[in-house]
């Protein structure tokens, strides 16, 4: 090993030991950005790359299987790529045994350090903001206790302050957190003893609904929306400043997208109102159709919207998903 060699630069990552219980799954590569133009919005800023691809035959593009087909082992993209400003894993929970809790970078400060402090805290770093932070712990012991929650890919706290990770990608920026930063929060906080706290706590929120877009039919064409031009004006306008930006969610444009719906949903029903009075009425359909039409004017293009979804544009079905999910919890 030299000096410039990524496992001295982050012996505190490659040494962990939860995550060389990682290291050997096939399912490693990097995030970063899939082109070169900061302009073109084709560019996936930070994605997770297919690793396999790139090594192999110095093509770059966006991984498309979670497996050995486009990622490699942490030893592999270590010696091959030494460079890497970091590492992506796409986590199994109920496989490797391991979660992660993601502290978002708006959580108010004493609830980010009850996380921080918690027991079961195998492996704790900044997030590439450098304002959240990655907690790696067991997969708790009442993990098996809440079976409709352990077979979601996220659990989200309400306020979206933090979140467990179970079958998701993990940005890792291999940046650990100083001994400080794991002092008792001298504030009142949640009273979470334990990873397992914190797990049942999310757990029991999780929906029984199975709402998801094919409860939403749209269609195939365009349908003729009473007032649908001046209703997504009215939208984008009212939500101009309130999205969230990429970075929140490091990196994650699936997380970001549906965001960026979930905001536009909000302010659409606001403006819906005053349509309503005139006696005009709007289906599930129409309010995914709007919510559509306005995301395209502000969710950068990627190659994936090109893709299709139960049989309509990839931003579509997104659209009818959220107001499906919307309507679930009405």
């Amino acid at each position: 090993m030299t000096i410039d060699d990524p496992r001295i630069r982050f012996a505190a990552f490659y040494g962990n030991p939860a995550i060389r219980t990682l290291a050997g799954a096939a399912r490693w590569t990097i995030s970063g950005r899939l082109g070169d133009d900061p302009n073109d919005p084709e560019v996936t800023r930070k994605a997770p790359i297919d690793l396999r691809s790139l090594l192999d035959h110095n093509r770059l593009r966006g991984a498309w299987s979670i497996d050995e087909q486009c990622l490699v082992v942490l030893d592999e993209l270590t010696d091959r790529i030494p460079t890497a400003t970091n590492t992506a894993f796409y986590l199994r929970a109920s496989t490797d045994g391991l979660i992660v809790i993601d502290i978002e970078p708006d959580c108010p400060a004493p609830v980010a350090a009850q996380l921080l402090k918690l027991p079961d805290v195998l492996y704790a770093e900044e997030s590439m903001s450098g304002r959240g932070f990655h907690l790696v712990t067991p997969l708790p012991d009442n993990f098996a206790a809440f079976p409709i929650a352990a077979g979601k890919r996220v659990l989200r706290e309400e306020q979206g302050w933090y979140e467990i990770l179970l079958d998701h990608w993990v940005t890792f920026t291999r940046r650990p957190l100083p001994p400080g930063a794991l002092a008792r929060p001298p504030t009142p906080c949640p009273p979470f003893a334990s990873v397992a706290d914190v797990y049942a706590d999310l757990a029991q929120h999780a929906r029984t609904a199975t709402a998801s877009a094919i409860d939403v039919n749209t269609g195939v064409d365009v349908p003729d929306i009473p007032g649908g031009p001046q209703i997504v004006r009215q939208t984008l306008a009212a939500a101009r400043h309130r999205f969230k930006t990429l970075d929140h969610f490091d990196g994650d444009r699936s997380r970001y997208e549906f965001s960026v719906l979930g905001t536009l949903h909000r302010q659409m029903l606001n403006h819906l109102v005053e349509h309503i009075s005139l006696g005009r009425r709007y289906s599930s359909s129409d309010l995914a159709w709007l919510l559509f039409q306005a995301a395209q004017q502000v969710i950068p293009a990627r190659a994936k919207h090109n893709e299709r979804r139960n049989g309509r544009p990839f931003l579509l079905d997104r659209a009818a998903a959220m107001v499906a999910q919307q309507e679930s919890d009405a």
